[in-house]
């Protein structure tokens, strides 16, 4: 009886994409078991490749598009996801704001802007969608989705009244919020966020202390951001009488999530439980005799949130057993056995090095499969 496999892994981050990665798997599956079926699903969890991966799975198309980049002088060329007979959009703030779109020594958190981002709103907005699926993984942002609201025609004017190019670095420069002119068509579109990012907006745990290090920011200026976004969202709590500071996720993307929701109404929801329910997984993997997942890392940060985790935790319910792939495997993984896990398998040969990991996760996927079924599943058959 042919075996049956449910590919779902995520992408391996700057090496192979998801599609490319259940592709892989299914060549090293075709090598041991010849008459194997597929039911790939390319996963994401919000951040990179969640437009790609609801696109393959929906049959859906891409619009292509041009907006600011993340500073204010610079243009991307970019493109957003339709599904659902093009009700839905898909969005990826990182498309147009995301750190990869800057060299390391441009990056700088004071200057970013998520103008770029309310871009691609407004392009889905004129198309006529009825629902807007966010991820808000990899910004190189920090201005609390103010640039963002700004391209979608809020003011924000300083205290002579004069409007300001918002970026992290001037949210203090701002006294007065208008939404007067604020698309109409938001009141009529539900925003969901996509995101596995759990932190407020402001505090030891918010954006500026937890992200911006990682965007390039010395501890000053992490400073001077926390203080900047805690400005900003008090303005929106006196003068928009809106507080949403402190909701588990507001400080996803530098704060975007914050400001999708003060906004543009939006609600949070876990990225991977999105994608999950928009590609029905779980009804594929009630087919499956085996699940395979995966992505770049799979440590102790697995279980918050991340795509095999998310994916092993659906397999569980279903019995089904789950084996994960990993560029790298990480610390405190002993504890994923209890939450669903079958295996969990490092890809890359031993004595490997950083760049033949990158160039060759494909292969290596392949190859760590071929080895796995030659060794596990094949004494199970």
């Amino acid at each position: 009886m042919p075996k049956t496999f449910v590919l779902a892994p995520d992408s391996f981050k700057e090496s192979i994409t998801a599609e490319q990665a259940c592709q892989a798997m299914q060549r090293g599956i075709q090598k041991v078991f010849a008459d194997a079926h597929f039911i790939q699903v390319p996963m994401a969890d919000g951040g990179e490749g969640t437009v790609d991966a609801l696109v393959s799975c929906l049959n859906g198309q891409m619009i292509d598009c041009e907006v600011t980049g993340p500073l204010t002088t610079q243009k991307v060329k970019t493109y957003f996801g339709l599904i659902e007979d093009g009700h839905t959009a898909v969005i990826e703030m990182a498309k147009a704001n995301g750190i990869h779109l800057l060299e390391p020594s441009q990056r700088n958190p004071l200057l970013t802007t998520t103008f770029g981002t309310g871009e691609m709103i407004k392009a889905a907005l004129d198309l006529g969608v009825s629902k807007i699926i966010m991820g808000l993984g990899g910004s190189i942002t920090n201005d609390a989705g103010a640039g963002m609201a700004q391209a979608l025609g809020t003011k924000f004017l300083d205290v002579a009244g004069e409007p300001i190019q918002v970026c992290g670095g001037h949210l203090d420069q701002i006294q007065t919020i208008d939404i007067s002119g604020l698309d109409p068509c938001l009141k009529q579109v539900e925003i969901i966020i996509a995101s596995d990012v759990n932190n407020p907006l402001t505090g030891i745990n918010g954006a500026s202390h937890v992200f911006a290090p990682q965007k390039g920011a010395t501890a000053a200026m992490v400073q001077q951001l926390d203080q900047n976004l805690a400005h900003f969202a008090e303005l929106v709590s006196k003068q928009l009488n809106i507080d949403v500071k402190d909701v588990a996720g507001a400080g996803a993307a530098g704060g975007l999530g914050f400001g999708l929701m003060v906004f543009a109404g939006a609600s949070i929801r876990s990225g991977v439980e999105l994608i999950i329910e928009q590609t029905q997984l779980a009804e594929k993997i009630a087919q499956a005799d085996y699940v395979f997942t995966g992505e770049g890392k799979i440590d102790f940060q697995t279980k918050f949130g991340k795509t095999p985790f998310g994916v092993a935790q659906v397999a569980k319910r279903l019995n089904k057993p789950v084996i994960a792939f990993s560029g790298l495997v990480g610390d405190g993984i002993d504890e994923l056995y209890d939450l669903g896990f079958s295996q969990i398998i490092g890809i890359n040969p031993p004595n490997f090095n950083l760049q033949d990991a990158m160039q060759n996760a494909e292969r290596h996927l392949q190859n760590a499969v071929v080895e796995v079924l030659s060794n596990f599943l094949e004494k199970d058959s």
